[in-house]
């Protein structure tokens, strides 16, 4: 479940910065760029913040 709840959380945010990338400023990409360089990260190192907090609020895997 909480594999699940990343994914969703990254991919809303991506979705998100891109809408206001091009309703408000450009400059809303480098967040787009900031997801997915925590999304490789995480790949790479198998450390994810998300996963940690998710945790704490006792959300099971």
């Amino acid at each position: 479940m909480r594999d699940r709840i990343v994914r969703g959380v990254a991919g809303t945010f991506i979705l998100i910065s891109l809408l206001l990338a091009i309703y408000v400023n450009i400059n809303w990409l480098w967040f787009t760029a900031f997801v997915g360089a925590n999304l490789l990260q995480s790949s790479l190192t198998k450390w994810c913040l998300m996963e940690d907090i998710l945790k704490k609020f006792g959300i099971k895997n």
